[in-house]
C-alpha cells in the first residue's frame, strides 16, 4: 500500500505523470463489483454512484480520457449497493476499487474505517480554491480529510426575463426572501388571466421534496430534521400551501421543469440545475436565472457535493492519487462542467463559449453559496437504502397539507413519529443545517 502524497513537490510531480503504465488490471473483470461498467474493464477501477445513464457516462468517459492518459475502468452502482460492496471488500481486505466517487452522502458514511485518510494528499493539491465549507464537509466531523471534494450542483430558480416586470417593489431577482417570490407568483398569474405561471417538479420523478428538504425548511427554521414539527415549520408550510394555489396545476405531473419552460406551458421555475440546463436553449438573451430565496432564518440551500475517495487496502493508491489530482484540475474540471453540467468546487475563471443557460446557472448558484445569510442543507446522510424512506415523510407531508388540506399540526406529529421511528433503528448523527450530534430526531 501506497504511503499518502505529504510535499507539494511530490503533488505536482504526479500531476505532471501519466497514469498509463501504472495501472494494471484491478479486477479479472467487473464481476466482482455489482454495476455497470462504462470503460473497459482493464485499468484502475473507479466505482461510483455518480453518472450512471448510459449518456452521461458515456460523456464522463471522455472527460477521464482527456485527464487522465491510462486506462480506468469506470464502474457505476446505486448507493445502497456501493456502500455494502465497499464495507465488504475492505471488511474482507479484498478491496477491488482504487478509487470511490459519490455524494457526500455516499462518502461520509465510510469515514468509519472504510475510506484512506487524504489529509495529505488534499494539502499536497495546493490552494486550488475549494470552499471552506466543502473542505469541512470532507472532515466528516472529524480533524482528517476523507475524501478530495469533486464537482457540485444545486436548485435555482429560471424565468423567463419578461416576468421579472411582475416582480414586487423594490425586489431584487438575486436576493428574493420567499414573501416576495410569493407575491412574484401572485402578481404573474393575475396578469396571465389568472392562469399560474410557476412550475414546480412535483412529478413521481420530480425533486420537490428537495425543496422541503434543502430550502423551504432550512430557511424558516434552521433546520431539516430537529425542528420538523416546530412552529416555525407549521409556518413554512403554511406558506407552501399559500404558494401552491399559484403554482400551475400540472406540476404534479412534471419530473423535469426544462420540458415545460421551454414549451411554454410555465414561464418561473425551480429546479435542479441539471433539469433546467435546456430550456433556455432556443432563446438564451430571453431567460434569467436566480438563486433560490431566502426566510426568516437565512438563505437555505442544498448543496449536492461529490467528492473522491480512496478505500482502505486500495490495490493501486499510487494511481487513484494521480486521478483525483487531474480531475481537480480547473480544466477538467470544466470539462466535467460541459458535459454533465455539474459545477467546479476549485476555484476557476469559467470559459466565455459555455452554454448561456451553464453561465446562468453557474453565476446563481455562486451567488448562493456565497450569500451572507446561507444556510448549507445536505440530503440525508448516513440512511443508505433507507433514503427513501426518510424523504418519503417529506413527501407525504406535502401530499397531506398542501394537496388534501390536512391540518397542517396533526401532519406534523405524525410525520414526526414516523421520522423519529426510522432514525432510531438507523441510528445516525444528523446532517446539515442540523446540529451533528448521534443518534439524530425530530425534537
Amino acid at each position: 500500500m501506497v504511503a499518502p502524497v505529504s510535499r507539494r513537490s511530490v503533488l505536482r510531480g504526479l500531476l505532471a505523470t501519466s497514469v498509463g503504465g501504472a495501472a494494471a488490471s484491478a479486477l479479472s473483470g467487473c464481476g466482482a463489483l455489482t454495476g455497470f461498467a462504462t470503460t473497459g474493464g482493464s485499468g484502475m477501477t473507479f466505482f461510483s454512484t455518480q453518472f450512471a445513464p448510459v449518456e452521461e457516462a458515456e460523456r464522463f468517459r471522455g472527460v477521464l480520457r482527456k485527464a487522465v492518459s491510462g486506462d480506468v475502468s469506470y464502474v457505476t452502482s446505486d448507493p445502497g449497493p456501493f456502500a455494502t460492496q465497499v464495507r465488504t471488500q475492505v471488511d474482507a481486505g479484498s478491496a477491488r476499487a482504487s478509487l470511490l466517487g459519490g455524494l457526500h452522502g455516499d462518502l461520509a458514511p465510510l469515514a468509519d474505517g472504510y475510506l484512506t485518510d487524504l489529509t495529505d494528499l488534499l494539502d499536497g493539491l495546493g490552494d486550488l480554491g475549494w470552499p471552506a465549507e466543502f473542505l469541512e464537509l470532507a472532515k466528516v466531523g472529524t480533524e482528517r480529510t476523507w475524501y478530495v471534494p469533486w464537482a457540485q450542483a444545486s436548485y435555482v430558480i429560471c424565468a423567463r426575463k419578461e416576468t421579472l416586470e411582475h416582480l414586487p417593489s423594490g425586489a431584487d431577482i438575486n436576493r428574493l426572501t420567499y414573501d416576495q417570490f410569493l407575491d412574484w407568483a401572485i402578481n404573474a398569474r393575475r396578469a396571465n388571466g389568472n392562469r399560474p405561471v410557476l412550475a414546480l417538479p412535483g412529478g413521481p420523478k420530480g425533486l420537490l421534496h428537495r425543496f422541503t428538504q434543502g430550502f423551504l425548511l432550512p430557511s424558516f427554521t434552521g433546520g431539516q430534521i430537529t425542528t420538523y414539527r416546530s412552529r416555525e415549520a407549521v409556518e413554512a408550510w403554511e406558506y407552501f400551501r399559500e404558494l401552491w394555489r399559484n403554482v400551475v396545476p400540472t406540476s404534479t405531473t412534471y419530473d423535469f421543469l426544462q420540458e415545460p419552460l421551454a414549451a411554454g406551458e410555465a414561464t418561473i421555475g425551480w429546479d435542479h440545475a441539471a433539469r433546467l440546463v435546456s430550456a433556455p436553449e432556443a432563446e438564451p438573451d430571453q431567460w434569467i436565472m436566480a438563486p433560490s430565496p431566502r426566510g426568516p432564518k437565512g438563505q437555505g440551500y442544498m448543496a449536492v457535493l461529490t467528492g473522491l475517495g480512496i478505500p482502505k487496502g486500495a490495490p493501486e493508491e499510487d494511481v487513484a492519487q494521480k486521478v483525483i489530482a487531474s480531475l481537480s484540475r480547473p480544466t477538467a474540471q470544466v470539462d466535467l462542467l460541459r458535459a454533465n453540467a455539474f459545477f467546479p468546487t476549485v476555484r476557476v475563471d469559467l470559459p466565455t463559449d459555455l452554454k448561456p443557460a451553464i453561465q446562468l446557472e453557474a453565476d446563481a448558484i455562486e451567488r448562493q453559496r456565497t450569500a451572507p445569510d446561507a444556510i448549507v442543507a445536505l440530503p440525508p446522510t448516513g440512511v443508505g437504502t433507507r433514503e427513501g424512506e426518510v424523504s418519503k415523510v417529506f413527501k407525504d407531508s406535502f401530499q397531506s397539507i398542501v394537496l388534501d388540506g390536512a391540518d397542517i399540526r396533526s401532519t406534523l406529529d405524525t410525520q414526526s413519529q414516523i421520522m423519529n421511528g426510522l432514525l432510531a433503528e438507523l441510528k445516525v448523527p444528523c446532517w446539515a443545517p442540523d446540529p451533528p450530534g448521534a443518534p439524530c430526531e425530530v425534537a
